[in-house]
């Protein structure tokens, strides 16, 4: 009998613990989705701010670097404000930040470099980790090189060249800690542009 009540209270607390996880893979996934969405947001407000402000300037090749560096330290100050989400929020800042630029035809390969630069400097400034904000600045810069039809391989150079060269001037431990982050990105680009080639036919140039 006992037995029994020991087997029975085992099943129950298997029982009750897939629930837990149950529960736990719900919330979870409501938090993911407010996350994408929030990202989403971000893009979308950085990409309009950037494009409007440099159309409104009628000079956007000379403008795309103030209006650049501005959106980078507004964000930068905003998670200082709110004492979080600077990694989170990088990403999406860097995508809004290249196509906002990419919308009215402006140097998007500089800006990508400027862009990544901003970053990490302003990572550094508030103490947060540089190399991983490195990363998320280079993913988003990336990601929307993608998707606006730019050279991915030529902006990866560009943009791991803005965070090497900015965790430089901030010292050692930084400029290591950014090259070993962001090793292999560009050879990583070409592998996956190489795949997406179609394949030359033997005997044909």
């Amino acid at each position: 009998m006992v037995k029994e009540n020991k087997e029975s209270a085992g099943a129950q607390s298997a029982e009750d613990l897939g629930k837990i996880g149950v529960s736990i893979k719900e919330g979870v996934v409501q938090s993911l989705k407010r996350i994408n969405e929030i990202q989403a947001e971000i893009v979308t407000l950085v990409r309009n701010v950037v494009s409007v402000t440099l159309m409104a300037t009628g000079n956007v090749a000379k403008e795309s670097m103030t209006v650049t560096e501005d959106v980078m330290r507004g964000a930068i100050s905003a998670t200082e404000e709110v004492g979080t989400g600077l990694i989170l929020s990088t990403k999406s800042v860097a995508k809004g930040i290249i196509m906002g630029v990419g919308d009215v035809g402006g140097d998007v390969m500089t800006v990508a470099g400027q862009t990544v630069k901003g970053a990490v400097k302003g990572a550094s400034e508030v103490g947060a980790d540089v190399s991983l904000v490195a990363r998320r600045a280079v993913d988003g810069v990336l990601e929307a090189t993608k998707e606006i039809g730019g050279n991915v391989e030529e902006t990866a150079k560009v943009a791991v060249g803005g965070a090497i060269e900015a965790a430089g001037a901030i010292g050692t431990t930084a400029l290591k800690a950014v090259r070993e982050m962001l090793v292999g990105v560009v050879e990583g680009v070409k592998e996956v542009a190489g795949a997406a080639l179609p394949k030359t036919p033997a005997g044909k140039a």
